[in-house]
């Protein structure tokens, strides 16, 4: 069978649309998912012994499993237990969400650790309140040192997205998936669809290492 990537062109509008709900679903869940993964990050550097604990059990679980079980099972078990209706894409926002706080929580918990004890005696030298010392001491600090590896966690957000087209949401996996059936052109459309992907990533790949030698270079000063 000869190859044909022109009949991707009649499905250029399909695949746009499910690019857009890709990126919109990964800077939802980047946005969230950082949020979350800060604030565990505090509790793992606690003092509060449970804090830790219980920080430290959300993180290694949602490292350990992978990410498509962690999908189903909050699409198709979180319902039956909470009695309520959860659409593909609430589903997919809350699995990215919980593995992107898991895994952000750990760049967030090395980059808090590398903040000199001096600057914590300082702020409550001051009198700062801890609400105050976490927003605007402990938290532009850490951002800045833990930049590069966030960078490359939402690049890996990005890609992990793909998954939610297995509990029907219309990403670009999705859309593509549902072009090759129809069509008969796998080959042509899922290798368009990861041309797509590889379009966005590589250059965000290259931007992570970039920032890192900025990010470095003003650390050093």
């Amino acid at each position: 069978m000869a190859l044909d990537f022109s009949i991707v062109l009649r499905f250029q509008n399909a695949l746009a649309l499910g690019l857009w709900m890709t990126i919109k679903l990964t800077l939802i869940c980047v946005v969230l998912g950082c949020s979350l993964g800060f604030f565990i990050g505090l509790a793992r550097t606690s003092r509060s012994a449970i804090l830790r604990a219980v920080s430290s059990v959300y993180v290694e679980f949602f490292r350990g499993t992978p990410v498509l079980v962690q999908l189903f099972w909050i699409f198709f078990c979180l319902p039956l237990i909470l009695g309520v209706e959860l659409s593909n894409l609430t589903s997919g926002v809350i699995a990215l969400t919980l593995y992107m706080g898991a895994i952000t929580s750990e760049t967030f918990r090395a980059s808090l650790k590398s903040i000199g004890p001096e600057q914590l005696d300082a702020s409550v030298a001051l009198g700062l309140s801890r609400r105050v010392q976490v927003t605007s001491v402990i938290l532009p600090q850490a951002v800045l040192r833990a930049v590069p590896t966030l960078l490359s966690n939402c690049v890996s957000l990005f890609k992990e997205s793909a998954l939610v087209s297995a509990v029907g949401m219309a990403d670009l996996m999705f859309v593509g998936q549902n072009i090759s059936n129809n069509t008969a052109r796998p080959i042509e459309v899922l290798t368009v669809v990861a041309l797509i992907y590889f379009v966005i990533a590589f250059p965000l790949t290259r931007a992570v290492t970039l920032v890192e030698r900025r990010v470095l270079a003003k650390l050093a000063i």
